[in-house]
């Protein structure tokens, strides 16, 4: 599926974003037109990330050229979409990382609602579209609310929240917009998760920012299938 326009209504104006392509944003008639001409672009070269070209295994380290063929191989393509369209570009620090990311979601001592809450928060804080989209039908079904997904989405007050909820979203707002936590929030995470489970959420937030600036650097497309609202930036 190609890119495509997707209008939707704001308080006093039309606006305007590309699904398919990085999100891009314009208003009014002039911005229409601004996009329909980039998305007539965007179509010439829908072989292409946004930024960097898509990997091959000519275009890897020559060194590095088997750990992109068991990758490739694994997964059955090369990505081309989010950070591992970015990553694969070298394939052992891919590798390497995703030692890391098998560990905390399938080792560490989170639940898996509290890991998707993790994740969400990173995603939202850091406004990472891709991430977002990829988890917040998982937070769901990992048992977090409608009310709670669509707070953060929105960035409104969280309804009722569960300790263990507020904890992490607590601990990872105040981490990325003042790079510090409060003794306060950091106890109250120790209280929810005690020291391992506390670490594991320091680390899975630092790796899913991890994620994040790679896909907001590169300015990586959105999955064509996607299921979410796209966030508000």
């Amino acid at each position: 599926m190609g890119p495509f326009l997707l209008p939707y209504r704001e308080a006093r104006i039309d606006a305007y974003v590309v699904v398919g392509v990085p999100l891009r944003r314009y208003e009014g008639k002039v911005g229409l037109k601004r996009l329909q001409a980039e998305v007539g672009e965007v179509r010439q070269k829908e072989d292409s990330m946004a930024r960097i070209p898509i990997a091959t295994r000519e275009s890897v380290p020559e060194n590095q050229r088997a750990a992109f063929d068991e990758m490739a191989q694994r997964t059955g393509s090369v990505p081309q979409h989010g950070p591992g369209a970015v990553m694969i570009h070298v394939p052992e620090a891919q590798r390497l990382a995703g030692q890391l990311s098998n560990y905390l979601r399938n080792e560490s001592s989170l639940p898996q609602k509290v890991q998707e809450l993790a994740m969400l928060v990173t995603a939202r804080e850091l406004d990472c579209q891709h991430i977002w989209n990829s988890h917040a039908d998982s937070g769901r079904r990992a048992g977090l609310s409608d009310a709670l997904v669509d707070a953060l989405r929105d960035k409104r007050d969280l309804p009722n929240p569960a300790p263990d909820e507020a904890a992490v979203v607590n601990y990872g707002q105040e981490f990325f917009r003042t790079h510090h936590v409060s003794r306060g929030s950091f106890q109250a995470a120790q209280e929810q998760f005690g020291v391992q489970g506390l670490v594991e959420l320091t680390i899975l937030m630092g790796y899913y920012g991890l994620l994040a600036f790679n896909v907001n650097a590169f300015d990586t497309d959105l999955v064509p299938q996607r299921t979410e609202l796209i966030l508000p930036v």
